[in-house]
């Protein structure tokens, strides 16, 4: 997971900000806040979606479908592609350093992306 700097935060956000409003989304929410931005839309079809950066510069995608009937969902037949460090229970933090997404970022140290 790369950490997206403070300072490229407003990058990432205005790139999708054009592309959802491109395609044709409508937005409901933009938040400006300095540290944890976010910007909500909604699709034609009605599924919301929203990408929201949270802490250390974690960027969360999400997207709520409209009005759906209640299915059983089966037990994936595939693990996961997302590799975990060892040890880790949950999702860790951003580790991933790019040298533009992470620019101005103190020391975050891992691969590179």
């Amino acid at each position: 997971m790369t950490d997206i700097s403070a300072a490229r935060r407003g990058n990432l956000l205005g790139l999708v900000d054009r592309f959802w409003r491109k395609s044709g989304y409508r937005m409901t929410v933009i938040n400006n806040d300095a540290e944890f931005p976010a910007i909500y839309a909604r699709t034609r079809d009605g599924f919301g979606v929203r990408l929201r950066i949270g802490g250390k510069g974690q960027a969360f995608f999400q997207v709520d479908t409209p009005c759906v009937r209640e299915s059983k969902v089966a037990d994936s037949t595939s693990q996961a592609t997302a590799p975990l460090r060892e040890g880790v229970e949950f999702i860790p933090r951003p580790y991933i350093h790019s040298d533009f997404w992470s620019a101005g970022a103190p020391g975050v140290a891992g691969g590179r992306s």
